[in-house]
């Protein structure tokens, strides 16, 4: 098993070294939330694929990196989310309402700035440097605030897949490698696994819209 230091390192040398790919991320999530701005709305069984992406490129990057368990565990929640999106109906994602909406886009805001990691001496290349899509909890911070801006996408499953994600390192974040940042995925999490309980007990008060097991 590597040290905390070993990991950390590791960390540190992905994101320093793969800022062009942490730039195409930040283009890639920045058109998404402009086309949401607009009022475009995505399928929700296109954007749970879509979503799936900077999962991948996570996993990909840890085999790329020697960090076979990141490249297996992003691998398998990716293609989680691939299966669960397929099955999706083929309408409409919706915006969630206040109570979701408004932690979604703080997340997605601190997925975005993600301030750790990065080396360097200013904040401004945090701005379109931060490394989402490249470790994993910046890109799920800002995966699951994309997640629950559009009330996880109808989805129980994608919010638990997404939801045991966040607290898995979330807590590996905070407890073992001591960043204090990863309070903010915790939280996301917790709140993304309460959605996905609202859309599993059928209740009509997430965004005053009644759901059904069969939406995923």
């Amino acid at each position: 098993m590597p040290t905390v230091d070993e990991i950390l390192s590791g960390l540190r040398e992905v994101a320093n070294n793969w800022k062009v790919l942490a730039i195409f991320w930040h283009v890639y999530f920045g058109a998404a939330i402009v086309a949401l701005v607009f009022g475009r709305r995505p399928s929700k069984k296109t954007a749970g694929l879509l979503l799936a992406l900077p999962i991948f490129s996570v996993g990909a990057i840890a085999w790329i990196s020697a960090n076979p368990f990141n490249g297996i565990v992003f691998a398998l929640a990716g293609i989680l989310i691939v299966v669960f999106s397929i099955k999706l109906r083929s309408e409409k994602a919706q915006t969630a309402p206040a109570p979701f909406l408004i932690p979604g886009a703080l997340m997605c805001a601190f997925g975005w700035i993600y301030p750790h990691f990065l080396e360097t001496s200013s904040f401004l290349p945090y701005l379109y440097s931060a490394p989402i899509g490249l470790v994993p909890c910046a890109t799920l911070s800002i995966v699951v605030g994309t997640a629950l801006v559009l009330n996880g996408l109808g989805s129980r499953a994608i919010c638990i897949v997404l939801g045991v994600m966040g607290l898995f390192y979330g807590m590996t974040g905070v407890a073992q490698l001591k960043v204090a940042v990863d309070w903010a995925l915790l939280t996301g999490a917790a709140i993304i696994l309460v959605l996905g309980f609202f859309l599993k007990s059928n209740r009509p008060s997430v965004g005053g819209r009644a759901t059904t097991p069969s939406q995923g």
